[in-house]
């Protein structure tokens, strides 16, 4: 689901990175010290199930914890997730350093949107903690297949953004066994983020 360099055009990523650097300040501000530990554990494991892949289709995918993160770091999910791509591009080449803000504000945007969902309060948890993981990848996936149409670059892409379904699912089941989890033994921690 990484976008590599040299796939969209340069002034796109070049705006991308603009828009991510400038979410970065802004949601990344003022971080409290009790935070940095939190954030931390959230990029690692974020960095740590990407590199589980499972196959689907005739592509494989994987996990990404963009749900959770927005659950557990509210806004500040964007740095996180920022952090952890940055990593994946250094380390893997998973998407490229041109690339690392339109990555960034694709998956990014997925987890603001949970954070959104789980501050909602609309619905019970359970539900909530699933459409969060559901909409934490399948966000992604739907904005990486419209900025492919939008360039002209191959086809098919929409066909791919609808194999995200069964990721999107299985992270959904993910999160809700994670928030089950973390309420019996942490509730602080589903505490609300601003």
């Amino acid at each position: 689901m990484h976008i590599a360099d040299g796939i969209i055009p340069n002034l796109w990523c070049g705006a991308a990175h603009g828009v991510s650097w400038t979410a970065m300040y802004w949601l990344g501000r003022r971080i409290e010290t009790d935070e940095v530990v939190r954030l931390g554990m959230l990029a690692s494991a974020s960095f740590a199930i990407s590199l589980i892949h499972f196959p689907l289709g005739a592509t494989s995918v994987h996990l990404g914890l963009y749900g959770l993160a927005g659950i557990l770091a509210g806004k500040r999910a964007f740095p996180v997730i920022f952090a952890a791509l940055l990593f994946q591009t250094i380390l893997f080449q998973h998407g490229g350093l041109l690339s690392l803000g339109l990555n960034a504000a694709n998956m990014g945007t997925g987890a603001l949107l949970a954070s959104l969902l789980w501050r909602s309060r609309l619905g019970p948890q359970t539900l909530r903690a699933f459409l969060c993981g559901f909409i934490g990848v399948l966000t992604p996936a739907l904005l990486i297949a419209l900025e492919f149409s939008l360039t002209g670059y191959g086809k098919g892409f929409w066909f791919m953004a609808a194999l995200y379904l069964g990721a999107a699912s299985i992270e959904g089941a993910l999160t809700v066994a994670i928030v089950a989890f973390l309420r019996r033994a942490r509730p602080a921690l589903l505490a609300e983020r601003a």
